[in-house]
């Protein structure tokens, strides 16, 4: 490690002033505010620099950033060209986006900033660095599906046969001490870090160690003796050092760096710092750490101690440092008087998403359908594989030709032909796609087959790839046994680029319970807090069918929680521009719609299906190619079709999900004059709630009497919850809504079977009596 030039030194000195300067500034201005300053930790500036110039000189052109709110405002004004006078502006108690955009916004700690980087090279660092919430480390996997999509978009435009994962992009990722230690996120995406379909070619992980969390010191903070020994799951070296000597935190970066370079591998700095003030600057630490602050206190600033050592070593003198200090003191002072008047640029929906709009009021349904020649092809090539490839022997006679023999046939097709129909049709539009989760390959229920291992060599292939020329790819990746930090990787993966069609499945819906902080910080509310558009569609198997408690349930209702549309569309002026949609489709043709509407439309949201289990193999839950012909679309609401006369209709069942094949088999089960009375509607998509098709489709039964929503979930589970007040404020005169289903219940379903039949059994005869 050769030594460093004075010019490095007195860039090192620039940026610790700087950062401690800021710091005093905010003090200055803005002392009621919580802006969890670097002090104490201020070299971790340095350690960024220093990476961000290595990744410049060795052809990197592209750095993916996640950190908490510990020194972010720092590195965003000091490092990132982030205007102090947009900070100051939002400060001021305004918001960071125009005040035409329907944005939310966000706190000051999570805001971010995607600069280019001039370090004097052929090519600038683009540094994107992700927004975060405040659950701690939850940006980590983000990060990681972000850097990994935007790693194979540059693989695929890079000419060159010898580029190697990483090689033009780098992912860092910036922590806490004891969240790194204590939030088992991190163990989850170190553990995705040298996977196929997950890797990145090597992160470089920053702990900066203050050594106490909140107010909870090391001892109570971990079993382990160095708060880096998580690093341990994936053999990761990990390089301590003093965030007292900025130049030995250089030279451990440089050693990281080539560490990563050569073996394309993770590494850990761990920068032992401190922390100045307690967990934010109104905190009074002493209250729990008297002897720690007593300590803090009596030190000097790290960058007074640089300064003075530069001096001592003549690379500048006193009034060097003091004229850093002062001009830019003079150009946060000329920023703040700027922000009165400065009025914020909206940063979305550039770069590969400028030909993409923000949604408005106007919920549509293009149309998605197919030409059938093409479907019948991309049916056929989704099972063709090569004669020398052994394919298991009941695969071929349950899965290949049953498919192939429909296709010729004109036969209706089942669950999983229709959503490869949709894949294959989007593949050869030039979509990609990106199927993710645990054992998506074959499907937890082995109905999908999207690859094809070899009986003689474990090959495996992917028939969908091989459609035709210049078709876009899919990537099925079979995750590892982990929930939250997959979903939040795929959720990086669909910010990243709006050409991919990214899909996280559920082994089971319920799995999700276990991701529940990217979807509550993320998915749901990314767009309104940081106007950044998601694809992601979730795919989680639901139904109740007597396996008990668990792998039941979805625990849709949480999802409805989330959603942001109105209950009463007849108010003055309401619209609905939701924050994601919902839905439960119960025909193969249905989901197919929805899969090609996820790319077709201009816009883009994220979608969870309530998806099938029984209704995989249901004879009577198929669909025809018509279904999907052209001019077709996807259909919020599915009308009545068991009625003959509209007119003699009675009571009007409303249904969402597989419970309708049950009500429809017992609808076929009654008297005529029984039959004639009963209409049952099922709501495919709850969220938008589709008010104008429903009222239309109860239009139809001018006689109807009862209103009833039915469902096979409890009561305070389910969607009834959701629709019961949307529902009630269409119908006509003074109607009420009432309840079929099971009664409310703290698990989501009885575990006990006879109990859970005759609740089935009740539901059903309830439908049809007292008509």
């Amino acid at each position: 490690d050769s030594a460093l030039s004075s010019s490095k030194k007195r860039r090192f000195l620039e940026l610790l002033v700087k950062s401690e300067t800021f710091d005093n500034f905010m003090q200055k201005k803005f002392g009621q505010v919580k802006r969890y300053g670097l002090e104490g930790a201020e070299s971790a500036i340095v350690a960024l620099d220093e990476l961000f110039s290595l990744c410049s000189h060795s052809g990197i052109t592209e750095a993916v950033l996640g950190m908490p709110h510990r020194g972010r405002l720092n590195i965003l004004v000091d490092l990132l060209k982030y205007p102090p006078r947009a900070l100051f502006h939002k400060l001021r108690g305004n918001a960071e986006f125009p005040d035409n955009l329907p944005a939310s916004g966000d706190v000051i700690s999570h805001i971010s900033s995607s600069p280019s980087l001039d370090y004097g090279c052929q090519e600038e660092l683009n540094v994107t660095m992700l927004h975060n919430p405040s659950h701690l480390e939850a940006v980590n996997p983000v990060v990681s599906g972000y850097a990994r999509a935007k790693q194979m978009y540059l693989y695929d435009k890079n000419t060159d046969p010898g580029c190697a994962l990483g090689d033009r992009l780098i992912g860092i990722q910036i922590h806490g001490d004891a969240a790194f230690t204590g939030q088992g996120v991190i163990m989850e995406t170190l553990g995705l870090s040298n996977l196929p379909h997950f890797s990145l070619g090597g992160t470089v992980h920053i702990i900066i160690n203050n050594q106490i969390g909140y107010t909870t010191p090391a001892t109570n903070a971990r079993s382990t003796l160095y708060t880096s020994d998580v690093g341990k799951l994936v053999n990761a070296p990990v390089i301590h050092v003093n965030g007292d000597y900025p130049e030995e935190v250089a030279r451990a970066m440089r050693i990281a760096f080539e560490y990563r370079n050569l073996f394309r591998k993770d590494v850990i700095i761990d920068l032992i710092t401190f922390r100045r003030w307690g967990h934010n600057e109104l905190d009074e630490p002493s209250f729990t750490q008297p002897q720690m602050y007593n300590i803090i206190r009596a030190r000097e600033s790290v960058p007074r101690v640089y300064e003075r050592k530069m001096m001592e070593e003549d690379v500048v003198a006193a009034v060097d440092a003091e004229q850093i200090r002062a001009s830019f003191a003079k150009h946060l002072e000329d920023e703040l008087a700027a922000s009165k008047d400065y009025q914020p640029q909206a940063d979305h929906l550039k770069g590969k998403w400028s030909g993409l709009e923000m949604a408005t009021c106007a919920i549509t349904q293009p149309e998605t359908g197919v030409a059938k020649e093409t479907l019948r092809e991309v049916g056929e090539r989704s099972v063709s594989v090569d004669r020398a490839f052994k394919v298991h022997p009941r695969l071929i006679k349950h899965h290949i030709q049953p498919r192939l023999k429909r296709l010729a046939e004109g036969a209706p097709i089942d669950w999983a032909t229709a959503e490869s129909l949709a894949f294959g049709s989007l593949l050869k539009e030039g979509y990609s796609i990106r199927l993710c989760g645990q054992d998506v390959g074959r499907g937890t229920f082995s109905q999908r087959h999207a690859m094809f291992v070899c009986q003689d060599t474990e090959n495996v292939y992917v028939p969908l790839n091989n459609i035709g020329e210049g078709q876009g790819k899919i990537e099925v990746a079979n995750s590892n046994l982990s929930e939250l930090a997959v979903l939040g990787f795929e959720y990086g993966v669909s910010i990243q680029s709006p050409s991919v069609l990214p899909i996280w499945e559920a082994q089971f819906g319920d799995f999700n319970n276990t991701a529940q902080v990217i979807i509550d910080t993320y998915i749901s509310s990314g767009e309104s807090k940081w106007l950044r558009q998601s694809g992601l569609v979730m795919l989680l198997p639901h139904g109740y069918d007597g396996a008990g408690p668990e792998h039941s349930s979805s625990r849709i209702e949480r999802f409805l929680q989330l959603c942001n549309t109105p209950m009463d569309m007849s108010n003055e002026g309401a619209t609905q521009n939701p924050n994601m949609h919902v839905a439960v489709p119960t025909t193969p043709a249905q989901i197919f719609h929805l899969l090609r509407r996820q790319m077709t439309r201009n816009y883009r949201k994220p979608l969870v299906v309530a998806g099938p289990k029984t209704l995989l193999r249901l004879s009577a839950a198929t669909s025809t190619l018509d279904d999907m012909a052209p001019g077709t679309t996807f259909q919020p609401v599915l009308p009545d079709v068991l009625t003959k006369s509209p007119e003699k209709v009675k009571r009007i069942v409303l249904v969402a999900g597989k419970l309708y094949y049950d009500l429809a088999k017992a609808h076929d089960q009654q008297p005529a004059e029984i039959k004639d009375k009963v209409a049952i509607v099922r709501l495919e998509e709850i969220c938008p709630f589709p008010h104008e098709q429903l009222a239309r489709e109860l239009g139809r039964f001018s006689n109807a009497q009862e209103y009833v929503w039915c469902q096979e979930e409890t009561m305070n589970a389910g969607v009834f919850t959701f629709v019961q007040p949307r529902i009630q404020s269409i119908l006509p005169g003074k109607h009420q809504l009432s309840y079929i289903g099971r009664a409310p219940l703290a698990a989501p379903v009885t575990g006990i079977s006879n109990v859970f039949k005759a609740e089935q059994a009740h539901i059903l005869a309830a439908i049809f009596a007292d008509i």
